[in-house]
């Protein structure tokens, strides 16, 4: 484990000493748990973005040529049926 150095306002020093202690953690803890979390999170999202540019794309050309009975897409008229 590294030690660091962290500079902040001494009105976020005080809350988080605060709120450190009604949750019985030390401030460097509260930090880590903190920046966990973070990292958890971008890790996440990163393997969620890896996943979906991993899929090919579908390409969309002569759709709009296509006939209403081969297109996927529902015609306008048919969208607005009532």
């Amino acid at each position: 484990m590294r030690n660091v150095t962290v500079s902040i306002d001494d009105a976020i020093a005080d809350w988080s000493r605060v709120w450190a202690a009604k949750h019985q953690i030390s401030v460097s803890r509260m930090l880590g748990e903190l920046l966990a979390e973070k990292m958890a999170e971008e890790e996440s999202y990163t393997a969620a973005m890896e996943e979906y540019l991993a899929v090919q794309p579908v390409t969309l050309a002569g759709l709009a040529t296509a006939s209403p009975t081969t297109s996927p897409y529902l015609s306008r008229d048919a969208t607005h049926e009532r």
